[in-house]
């Protein structure tokens, strides 16, 4: 399959590299893709509109004011029709630029407007590259949600040779390629996923209760990387402040019953996330009065357990999940522990979550996590925000689902 009958808006940045762009856009019209471009002030250093607007049969866009396009919006209708937008070269001053969410010329405008997919390039110098700012602003882009090919390494038009390179319009097609052959698949497949995260509340009357230190944030960021993929997502969180977004379909529970319940409404599904930190245990009685704190019932408190959830997913041979993904949340022994839960809840992969780490886990925007699956191969995730950890794991899930679906068909 190759991507045929695409809309791509390419931004055209400053940088030698920016020659390529036209070869990148003659592999796009021979296979029937419709390509419209923005011209960058410094871009135009390298390529001309002439050159573009001929192999692009399309207007070349430079200017946000343009006399000639009044009636409409340039920065709203361009990155509405796109498909997908590619920014090649991406310098080291335009990440700056994004990752500070900078609004200044139409390019900029046109990002900060768009509800697509946005692929970066980045070509520079290895010194320019390997900077910590230019890291830094890796890390800021790759959590907002960008995409990312290249660099490369290699010689580049400095002399020097290092990692910086940009990737070569092949490269990209490929990327491209790949890219919206799993959206298609995703699409004509409508799959289905079901997320839960936040804690559970086990109340011993009604004012006290038992539960855990469990924000929501790692659920609600991959039920969010989920529902960015085309996945039909479903989340069920425990008591949270969080938000989700509105094409996510979200149930709100209290208790660890509560929580099992919405999960049986909601299977069959072909993939299932069991962030959340749901209570072990819950107090045999639940008192209809709030207790007093001279009743001797707080020397001794009768606990039973709570169904295991994660269990009840990967053991259900009716409906069970085709994808079933536990969370591990441990303070030692890390992969250990996690391959152990793995086992015996029979997952297909297992989150080892390290909360020992006061600047990560529970209550933190970051986290570091290993991904485990059941031939024991680890992939390991440093220290990064939620939303990152997110990305990556539905990355890795839909790829497993994907390989899943082969087989079985």
């Amino acid at each position: 399959m190759t991507v045929k009958n695409k809309k791509i808006l390419i931004i055209i940045g400053g940088g030698i590299a920016a020659y390529k762009s036209l070869d990148l856009i003659r592999l796009l019209k021979k296979n029937n893709n419709d390509v419209k471009t923005i011209l960058t002030k410094s871009g135009k250093e390298f390529v001309t509109p002439l050159s573009i607007t001929t192999l692009t049969k399309n207007k070349t866009f430079e200017d946000i004011f343009d006399k000639n396009t009044e009636s409409e919006i340039d920065h709203i209708s361009l990155s509405r029709w796109a498909d997908l937008i590619i920014v090649m070269p991406t310098t080291a001053n335009f990440m700056t630029k994004l990752s500070l969410g900078k609004a200044e010329d139409l390019a900029t405008t046109v990002i900060l407007a768009s509800n697509k997919d946005i692929l970066l390039v980045p070509a520079m110098n290895v010194r320019m590259w390997i900077h910590k700012a230019t890291q830094k602003n890796l890390k800021t882009l790759q959590d907002y949600g960008y995409l990312f090919i290249g660099p490369e390494k290699g010689e580049m038009a400095c002399g020097e040779y290092g990692e910086g390179k940009m990737s070569s319009p092949r490269q990209i097609f490929t990327f491209l390629n790949n890219y919206f052959m799993k959206k298609n698949l995703v699409k004509k497949k409508n799959f289905k996923a079901l997320v839960t995260t936040g804690p559970t509340r086990e109340y011993l009357d009604p004012v006290r209760y038992i539960s855990n230190e469990s924000s929501g944030k790692q659920g609600y960021e991959i039920a969010l990387a989920l529902s960015r993929l085309g996945i039909k997502t479903t989340l069920i969180t425990g008591p949270t402040n969080l938000v989700s977004r509105t094409d996510i379909k979200t149930k709100k529970i209290i208790s660890a019953k509560e929580m099992l319940e919405e999960v049986k409404k909601n299977l069959p599904v072909d993939i299932a996330i069991c962030a959340a930190a749901v209570a072990d245990f819950k107090p045999s009685k639940k008192n209809k009065n709030k207790l007093k704190k001279n009743q001797n019932i707080f020397k001794s408190i009768d606990l039973e357990n709570n169904q295991d959830i994660l269990g009840y997913l990967g053991k259900n041979n009716k409906n069970r999940p085709r994808i079933v993904v536990g969370f591990s949340a441990e303070t030692e022994n890390l992969n250990r522990n996690a391959t152990i839960k793995l086992r015996e809840k029979n997952c297909d992969l297992i989150i080892a979550n390290d909360v020992s780490k006061k600047d990560s886990g529970f209550n933190s925007d970051y986290n570091r996590v290993s991904i485990i699956d059941g031939n024991g191969n680890v992939k390991v995730l440093k220290r990064n925000k939620k939303s990152f950890i997110a990305n990556k794991i539905a990355e890795v899930v839909l790829d497993k689902l994907l390989i899943d679906d082969r087989n079985f068909n």
